[in-house]
């Protein structure tokens, strides 16, 4: 008898720029590129706190620049861009107090990352990066999905087609899967931040008519789907003012929504020499371009390292089944075609610019309009070559 196929459902989210972790997350960034964009080799470290009419930078640099940057406005230009600038919502760019607690780098750790030749990882953790062929940015589809909903929610409040919207919101998307595919949405959750004066049945019409549409493909949503529309009924208290907002606290909507592992580390407020971030860049710009080669429909890295140390301790290839080569030697491929030291992540995707403030918002992978060096397939013909493919 023919074995039943597997079915289950796997839920991910996302955020809008507006929500008060993701300005936290374009605060510290924003600084990082202020700083990386005045000295390439600054060492940054920079976390952020926003809550109702105030935000607090803190953290650690090390530069060799002597020019004084301007704390204030580059906070305040960089919620402004957000879109909060309505005096008397509890938060705007003009009127929060700006703290700033930024101070010079431990020597102890500056040491062990100062050596541009043989630079060692800025701490010790495990990195993962992962790709799936179910989508066209090899994404998988339940985040790909969502951040299709915010993103769209942003686009329509920014364009004034629907100026009542507010930043704040967050999107859910669960999808069942069969035998390891995508296969149909099932729930669709969206909740978005609005003028008082807006009342449910048009922020439903809104996501119903202008967004599901536009993000999900309509075989996806044919055989039937849950819609929830601000569930609680009520979002016009929101952002920093609604709740108070921290640095790296969105990693999973940062990177692959719960279908990949996440070390831990999170990315934004970080120059590349902190492998939490550029080996996690590495790890998908390797994922992505396996996949695209066609040595397997699904594949994830893991590297490992310790903090002063530039080789990684550890590299883990997992193609879930998938593969169609051998795995030794598909391991044996990455390490010899990619670099996986931080000297040589740093120089091969161009690190040391000030790109960083670009990802905060709707995921820091599978966005090839942003221009992203991970993002990029130019090492397919050597893994198919590798391999003697075409």
């Amino acid at each position: 008898m023919a074995s039943q196929p597997l079915r289950y459902i796997v839920s991910s989210e996302s955020v809008t720029e507006g929500h008060p972790d993701k300005v936290a997350d374009a605060v510290s960034d924003s600084v990082l590129d202020a700083y990386i964009g005045r000295d390439a080799e600054a060492l940054v470290a920079c976390e952020t706190l926003v809550t109702t009419g105030l935000v607090v930078v803190a953290g650690e640099i090390s530069t060799k620049s002597r020019e004084a940057l301007d704390l204030q406005e580059i906070v305040r230009g960089a919620i402004r861009k957000i879109g909060y600038t309505r005096a008397g919502e509890g938060f705007d760019a003009d009127s929060c107090a700006v703290l700033n607690a930024l101070h010079e780098q431990s020597r102890d750790i500056r040491q062990g990352v100062a050596r541009e030749s043989e630079i060692g990882a800025g701490d010790q953790g495990m990195m993962f990066g992962y790709a799936t062929n179910e989508t066209a940015n090899y994404m998988p589809a339940p985040i790909a999905m969502a951040h299709g909903l915010t993103r769209e929610l942003a686009r329509l409040r920014k364009s004034g087609e629907a100026d009542w919207l507010r930043p704040d919101g967050k999107a859910q998307v669960s999808m069942e899967y069969e035998n390891g595919r995508a296969k149909a949405v099932k729930t669709i959750v969206v909740s978005t931040q609005h003028e008082e004066r807006i009342d449910q049945p048009q922020i439903r019409e809104l996501v119903e008519k202008k967004i599901l549409p536009k993000v999900f493909p309509s075989e996806w949503l044919a055989s039937g789907y849950k819609l929830h529309v601000n569930p609680t009924g009520r979002f016009v208290i929101g952002g920093p003012h609604g709740d108070s907002g921290l640095t790296g606290r969105k990693i999973i909507v940062d990177t692959y929504g719960g279908l990949a592992p996440h070390g831990g580390g999170a990315f934004s407020g970080k120059d590349p020499t902190k492998v939490d971030r550029s080996a996690a860049y590495m790890a998908r710009y390797v994922a992505k371009n396996v996949v695209a080669a066609g040595l397997a429909d699904r594949f994830q890295l893991q590297v490992a390292y310790a903090i002063g140390v530039a080789e990684p301790v550890s590299v883990y290839c997992e193609s879930f089944g998938t593969n169609k080569v051998d795995p030794e030697k598909l391991e044996k491929a990455v390490r010899e075609i990619f670099p996986l030291t931080p000297a040589g992540i740093i120089r091969h995707l161009d690190l040391r610019r000030p790109i960083y403030a670009a990802t905060t918002a709707y995921g820091h992978f599978g966005r090839e309009d942003q221009g992203f060096p991970w993002e990029k397939l130019d090492k397919v013909a050597d893994l198919k070559s590798a391999f003697g493919t075409k």
